[in-house]
């Protein structure tokens, strides 16, 4: 057998460290190109805020209720039919924007009654309490003014769906106190009604 010199030998050492890296690099490609992959995609998704919408038969400029000249035992009532049209299913309360500005203590001598119901004009006729037709409030004007200030503790059981318009009509009745005092003379009461309604 022939004999390998030293330098034949080196030669083939460093030879083989090419040979190897070429060999560990076809592997590596190999490799890279034996996964398989696939994809699925759910496009054009959108969001969009639902809305609660309140309206009344009432936006007018002028008062809802204009009673003058009223006198110890005076009865009145008025109709005011809200609409809801938002898209969310809600709660409608009533309540008090302020309370009641009085002069004379008047306001403490007017009853208020208020009767959530349906159909019926300005003058009620035609109206139909809600069952039960218990009154949503009973006590006076100055009184509501004051309980019934906001939301979390206005009145009414109204829960429009959301699934289309709704309506609801609620009967408003007042009076001056038979036994109102001759003080309560020429005394004036105002307060701002307001609906609100909130997603539940």
């Amino acid at each position: 057998m022939a004999k390998v010199s030293a330098r034949t030998a080196r030669w083939a050492k460093w030879a083989a460290v090419p040979a190897a890296l070429l060999v560990s690099g076809v592997a590596v490609s190999q490799a890279s190109y034996s996964a398989f992959s696939a994809t699925t995609q759910s496009s054009s998704n959108n969001w969009q805020a639902g809305t609660v919408a309140l309206d009344n038969t009432d936006k007018s400029a002028s008062a809802t209720f204009a009673a003058t000249n009223m006198k110890p035992g005076d009865v009145g009532a008025k109709c005011i039919t809200v609409t809801s049209t938002g898209s969310l299913a809600s709660a409608v309360k009533l309540y008090a924007s302020a309370p009641a500005s009085s002069s004379k203590a008047l306001a403490d001598n007017i009853d208020l009654s208020i009767v959530e119901g349906t159909g019926g004009d300005a003058a009620c006729k035609n109206f139909t309490p809600v069952s039960p037709s218990k009154p949503s409030y009973t006590g006076t004007l100055a009184s509501f003014g004051t309980t019934a200030s906001n939301f979390a503790t206005g009145v009414g059981s109204w829960t429009p769906t959301g699934a289309s318009a709704e309506t609801r009509t609620y009967k408003i009745t007042y009076g001056l106190k038979s036994d109102a005092p001759s003080t309560t003379m020429g005394g004036t009461a105002s307060l701002t009604l307001t609906w609100e309604a909130q997603n539940s």
